[in-house]
């Protein structure tokens, strides 16, 4: 009977795990259908700065800025994007484990990264295996803000101007599809060579710069960053909840599979306990005959 009554507690609570899998399976279902919209725009965006960039880098202007040039000093710096929740699967240990990688490549070329952590999975793993972290950043939920990217873009912008930041990295999980995804390190500055869409090399339009090419491309050049290191963010948030989702679902299906075992047992305890009684029974009245 004791079997039987464990058996019935643990049916309970694997059946309760279940339910709030599954509820988090589809609030992780409604949050990446928004999240991808928001990525999706934001590609088109960065996308169509990029290429007016590169456009008025071929056009034969003699134009320049200083967020394209490579400095010759200046710090390294790291910045790896990781979620402020669990329960998405792998996706955390992905991203640090490329950040970890990129970090040993760094300064086996002579550099040495500082790395910049956001996310509250991040600073935790961070912090239990002893790195070093120059900044943390826990504010960034999974829908940031242009207000909040912006910021930190700018400061990065100022810095690398003024000759204190040499290089920028950015470890995220690229969006690719809905079924895939890539734990990635990019450098978003110097900003690199860019890709104007067309394959003789030149403009893929003619430019009359009103006022000049130079007033233009300061405009445009700091827009750009800012709008791929905005992409970035949203395509880290956009990963997460497919992780999630991907995590809540196996949960809930290994809780079905747990529940059906459990059953099984518990129809078999109970049986045994009922055929044991029916034998007390009638070994009883067969003493009294």
């Amino acid at each position: 009977m004791a079997k039987a009554r464990l058996l019935v507690k643990r049916l309970k609570a694997v059946k309760n795990t279940k339910k709030i899998t599954r509820t988090m399976e589809l609030v992780a279902t409604a949050k990446f259908k928004k999240a991808m919209d928001r990525a999706t725009e934001a590609a088109a965006y960065t996308k169509k700065l990029t290429e007016i960039v590169a456009d008025l880098s071929a056009s034969g202007a003699e134009v320049s800025h200083p967020l394209l040039e490579k400095p010759e000093a200046g710090r390294h710096v790291l910045l790896v994007l990781t979620s402020n929740r669990g329960f998405c699967g792998g996706y955390n240990a992905a991203i640090l484990r490329r950040a970890l990688v990129a970090r040993r490549e760094g300064k086996a070329a002579g550099r040495q990264p500082e790395m910049e952590v956001s996310g509250k999975r991040g600073l935790a793993f961070m912090k239990f295996e002893g790195y070093d972290v120059a900044a943390e950043y826990t504010h960034f939920e999974d829908r940031p803000t242009f207000d909040e990217v912006d910021e930190l873009a700018s400061r990065y912008a100022a810095e690398f101007i003024d000759g204190k930041l040499g290089r920028l990295d950015v470890a995220w999980m690229k969006f690719l599809s809905p079924a895939r995804q890539e734990a990635v390190v990019e450098t978003l500055l110097p900003i690199g060579e860019l890709d104007a869409g067309n394959s003789a090399g030149g403009p893929s339009v003619d430019y009359e710069f009103v006022p000049s090419a130079e007033e233009i491309l300061s405009e445009i050049v700091p827009a750009a960053f800012k709008a791929q290191l905005f992409k970035c963010f949203l395509d880290a948030a956009v990963s997460e909840q497919i992780a999630r989702r991907v995590a809540m679902k196996a949960a809930t299906e290994n809780a079905d599979e747990m529940a059906r075992d459990l059953s099984m047992l518990y129809n078999r305890a109970r049986q045994s306990q009922i055929t044991s009684e029916l034998a007390e029974i009638i070994g009883g009245a067969a003493a009294l005959e």
